[in-house]
């Protein structure tokens, strides 16, 4: 986990939060660095972790945790982490090379029936995060890389915000767990469905976090730019969101923010 994102958030694995959906979202550039800062985060914090890594393989996520300090494999081993593995479940479909393991099905195949019901993958997710009586694991944490695939392998809109929301009901509100879950976004784009899921999730989100490339281009110094939003809204207080903007630069092993052009290399 990156230090100084936790700083910003004023967050701690020693007191993570409970029943908060938590949105990353990304314009112009990669916000997958947010998504290995919250994995490694709830892995520390001693969360029960399911994780439906769509993007990218088990190993990919490994390496970077193993610069973080966290190791996936040994998280597996103990049984504090459920790794879904995507990519290797879209091929067990398409090849006909899928084994159900426990009497459960796949839980991506949707792709290969003429309905986008997503059930399945929910029930992957509800199986993997209720507690065993025999768990000593804090609150349990649904982590998503990223919604977007499933537009793209064939759900539709109405499917994934009906999953995410069965979702937030049992992790967030019956188990008083936490879900992060990243989108793609681009304000421009003709991808209406994609937009649709993007916009319903920010009114639903208890924190969003919005990194954006920079309008100006590339900067070595300056890899783009934050804006934290914490929905206070939400908990009709008659508050106000409270919005925070940052620019950010990644290193190997951490991520630095400052104030918008404060950046060390222009003082």
């Amino acid at each position: 986990m990156f230090a100084e994102l936790n700083d910003v958030l004023n967050a701690s694995p020693q007191r993570p939060d409970t029943g908060k959906f938590t949105l990353l979202r990304d314009t112009r550039t990669d916000g997958s660095f947010l998504v290995h800062h919250f994995l490694s985060f709830y892995l520390r914090a001693g969360c029960k972790v399911c994780f439906v890594a769509l993007l990218q393989s088990f190993s990919h996520y490994n390496i970077i945790a193993q610069k973080l300090g966290v190791s996936l494999t040994a998280a597996k081993e103990r049984g504090q982490l459920v790794f879904l593995e995507g990519l290797k479940s879209c091929l067990d479909l398409w090849f006909g090379e899928q084994e159900e393991q426990s009497g459960q099905a796949n839980p991506l195949q949707f792709i290969s029936k003429s309905t986008s019901d997503l059930k399945a993958l929910f029930d992957f997710v509800q199986v993997s995060l209720t507690p065993a009586s025999s768990d000593s694991w804090k609150g349990p944490v649904l982590l998503v890389d990223d919604l977007s695939v499933l537009l793209s392998l064939g759900a539709t809109p109405v499917a994934v915000l009906d999953f995410i929301h069965y979702c937030r009901v049992v992790v967030c509100s019956q188990l008083k767990g936490n879900i992060v879950v990243l989108v793609h976004s681009n304000e421009d784009s003709e991808d209406e469905e994609n937009e649709l899921v993007v916009n319903s999730l920010c009114h639903h989100s208890d924190l969003i976090l919005w990194v954006e490339g920079l309008a100006t281009g590339f900067c070595k110094d300056v890899h783009g730019q934050i804006k934290i939003t914490r929905r206070v809204s939400l908990e009709l207080t008659g508050e106000q969101d409270v919005v925070q903007i940052y620019q950010y630069k990644i290193q190997d092993k951490n991520v630095t923010f400052f104030a918008r052009g404060l950046s060390a290399a222009v003082l």
